[in-house]
């Protein structure tokens, strides 16, 4: 039986693992949830596994210093899932992650404490979790990356949001449209960044750490069905996918037993009624997030720890009325512009970045985007 603890138990990640777990209890074990501030959820979710409950700011880095578990599930929304995962790969725990900007700012820094300490990292979005299992004829998939001369390209899906075909004029959509997603049900700030696709740029710049694939090497196409999740090819020619209905609790409950498999009874896949799948080159022009992400990854330094703390407080700014749609990818490029070169040499470095990122996105009031 796996001891499991979940970081973000009342988000829809966490919701979904605690589902998960009360499916199986004979193979897992909650010992602890955390999350920040919906007590009552919270208190309901450990009574139904027998957990423990934190709740708080510091709840998550708590959770994982008091108990032990062999898996910690981190689905806490921007960098404050680092200090939580820092803490488990300390203590010997592997890390299902479910935060992206994690990897986003100090992706070299988990990375590396990761191997030093033995400690797996398993990806939980279903787009890198998709990666992972195509990976897995190598048997050890993201662990030791022997594998990576083998893979010539990643390929991220992407749903395209509910803004792929329209409106022509994205500055006029509202909170509540850009929170509608068509096809999965997730936290305000993954559904907003889902919109713009900065969600998936985020996951370019994951993929980067995790499979050890340079940025050249991994592309984004639209699939607007989300039945594959993503894809691997090959230098042999081979293209390897994972495919499923969208659902969430399909990457958790996998992170949860692999390298093994549990049965789960889920919608399954049938193709035939489906008929067709479709995809599409994103518009750049129409997504510029995507853009942004490159050229961050391309300067390098401190550059994507800025990108990731300007673009939650400019999503906090948008779902608050206080900016429009389109100045969520202004104020990202305006504070990766305006950040100094500075090189990300520490963990220290990466807490500043933010902390300056943050405090400049909240001010911002011009305009950029070339």
């Amino acid at each position: 039986m796996k001891r499991i603890i979940i970081l973000g138990s009342t988000g829809s990640i966490g919701r979904s693992a605690v589902d998960v777990i009360l499916t199986h209890p004979d193979d897992f074990r909650a010992v602890a949830l955390a999350c920040r501030s919906n007590a009552g959820l919270a208190a309901s979710q450990a009574a139904q596994l027998g957990a423990k409950s934190y709740v708080g700011e510091d709840s998550a880095v708590r959770a994982v210093e008091e108990n032990d578990a062999d898996i910690a599930l981190v689905s806490t929304v921007g960098l404050s899932g680092l200090a939580p995962v820092l803490a488990a790969i300390e203590k010997g725990m592997d890390v299902a992650l479910a935060t992206k900007e994690v990897m986003v700012a100090a992706g070299e820094f988990v990375t590396a404490l990761a191997r030093e300490k033995g400690v797996k990292l398993i990806p939980v979005d279903s787009e890198h979790s998709a990666i992972f299992q195509s990976l897995q004829s190598f048997g050890n998939g993201s662990v030791d990356q022997s594998w990576n001369k083998t893979v010539s390209r990643l390929v991220l899906t992407a749903s395209g949001g509910p803004f792929l075909d329209g409106p022509a004029d994205l500055a006029s959509v509202t909170p509540a449209q850009a929170l509608a997603h068509p096809r999965w049900k997730m936290g305000p700030k993954v559904t907003i960044d889902s919109s713009t696709m900065m969600n998936k740029g985020f996951e370019i710049l994951e993929a980067r750490w995790l499979f050890g694939v340079p940025v050249s090497k991994i592309d984004v196409v639209v699939h607007p069905e989300s039945i594959v999740h993503s894809l691997v090819e090959f230098t042999d020619g081979a293209t390897i996918a994972q495919l499923a209905p969208p659902d969430m609790r399909v990457p958790i409950q996998y992170a949860f037993t692999w390298p093994d498999r549990l049965p789960a009874e889920r919608a399954k896949l049938d193709l035939a009624a489906l008929g067709a799948l479709h995809f599409r080159t994103p518009d750049e022009s129409r997504f510029p997030c995507l853009r942004l992400v490159r050229d961050a990854n391309a300067r390098g330094g401190i550059a994507p720890a800025v990108l990731s703390a300007a673009d939650e407080i400019a999503v906090e700014r948008f779902v608050k009325g206080e900016i429009g749609y389109t100045d969520i990818p202004r104020i990202v490029e305006a504070a990766v512009s305006a950040a100094p070169s500075t090189s990300c040499d520490s963990l220290d470095a990466v807490f500043e970045a933010d902390r300056w990122s943050r405090s400049f996105a909240a001010s911002f009031r011009g305009h950029a985007l070339q």
